[in-house]
């Protein structure tokens, strides 16, 4: 197998476990949320948005060896 398709392989891999995470960040910021921890909600939700742009950099990297 070529390097470029393990990167692919990895990358692809990176993105799926990112948008796992986001989803169980969501789940959990909303449990914080109604447990009235607002501010530790506001701080996984800005984490978020962190995360987001990584899984962004990661999709531009996956883009960027075609």
């Amino acid at each position: 197998m070529e390097f470029k398709d393990k990167a692919r392989i990895r990358l692809e891999h990176w993105i799926e476990h990112s948008d796992h995470h986001l989803d169980e960040y969501e789940q959990f910021a909303g449990q914080l949320e109604d447990e009235g921890m607002v501010e530790s909600a506001r701080h996984i939700r800005e984490m978020m948005d962190l995360e987001e742009k990584s899984t962004t950099c990661l999709k531009k990297a996956l883009e960027a060896l075609d």
